[in-house]
């Protein structure tokens, strides 16, 4: 059972991770005045996050990996972030949805050391 708990929240933490990716690039696509800057921040947005996530989180490679309050801190504004883009979009109820969701995942990781 604690395997299948493990696993699952693992898998919800993936696809979290991809969820904040899309987030960025809808909320990008969808604001700005005209046509070039709804392009440069639906895909500079992805790109930015994307790069903060290689940098710093990337599965145990990452070159700065960071460890503790820092891991924790980065983890809660990176899918904030994610959150915040729906929101800003229009979607709010998806927002929080996701915001809810990324809680209990982290959660249900601290408590069965799956972090």
């Amino acid at each position: 059972m604690l395997t299948v708990v493990r696993g699952g929240a693992a898998a919800l933490m993936f696809f979290l991770e991809l969820g904040v990716l899309g987030a960025a690039g809808y909320w990008g696509f969808t604001t700005g005045p005209n046509l070039a800057v709804r392009i440069l921040l639906g895909l500079g947005a992805p790109a930015v996050l994307a790069t903060l996530w290689a940098l710093f989180m990337a599965g145990g490679k990452a070159p700065h990996q960071l460890h503790g309050i820092a891991r924790a801190v980065f983890e809660a504004a990176w899918f904030g972030a994610g959150a915040l883009a729906l929101a800003g979009s229009g979607l709010v109820t998806a927002g929080v949805v996701f915001a809810v969701v990324y809680v209990v995942d982290a959660v249900l990781r601290l408590t069965f050391h799956a972090v």
